[in-house]
């Protein structure tokens, strides 16, 4: 991979853990969970649309990822994400990572390094 498509492919990375992060933060923000109210509530918060915005974002980005690699290896690739929001949930949300979790994150994080040798 050159640099280019490691740029962008850790672009999205980014941008799509922010995203995540965002729109976590709007629901843990919400002191009810009582329909309407909740809903009202959580679209009044920044977080959501910072993660509005992030999608969008990373929507523009991720196409130009998938216009330099083969869509095969782009979606392989993309799926460290998960290994990236896990360890962010954990970071800021103090959410667990059970020893079943950390093993599937091994997985992820094997078969994408795998991936990305043979790209």
């Amino acid at each position: 991979m050159n640099t280019l498509v490691l740029s962008v492919w850790a672009l999205t990375i980014a941008i799509d853990t922010v995203g995540q992060l965002a729109f976590k933060a709007a629901a843990f923000e919400s002191r009810t969970n009582q329909g309407l109210a909740h809903w009202k509530f959580i679209v009044q918060r920044p977080w959501l649309w910072l993660g509005i915005i992030c999608y969008i974002v990373e929507f523009v980005v991720w196409l130009a990822f998938l216009s330099l690699v083969p869509l095969s290896i782009g979606v392989m690739l993309g799926c460290i994400n998960i290994v990236v929001i896990m360890f962010a949930g954990r970071m800021f949300f103090k959410e667990k990572l059970t020893r079943n979790r950390l093993v599937g994150i091994a997985l992820i994080a094997l078969g994408v390094a795998i991936v990305g040798i043979g790209a």
